[in-house]
């Protein structure tokens, strides 16, 4: 899976993308009706980590 589609997804599921927030490549979601954060890191062209996506598959399962 691409970081691409893992922002994608996000964006979808409800998360506001936080501009400014986080260095380099790394990039910081908030889901609105919570606390929920996750930050991804990586350009969008690459393949997501193992534990990138356990901690997608965890944001998406915790605000639904």
């Amino acid at each position: 899976m691409k970081i691409r589609t893992l922002k994608s997804s996000l964006s979808k599921a409800g998360f506001d993308y936080l501009p400014k927030r986080g260095k380099g490549s790394h990039s910081m979601w908030k889901y609105p009706f919570s606390n929920k954060k996750i930050t991804i890191s990586g350009k969008d062209n690459k393949q997501a980590k193992p534990y990138q996506i356990k901690a997608y598959e965890r944001a998406l399962a915790q605000v639904k």
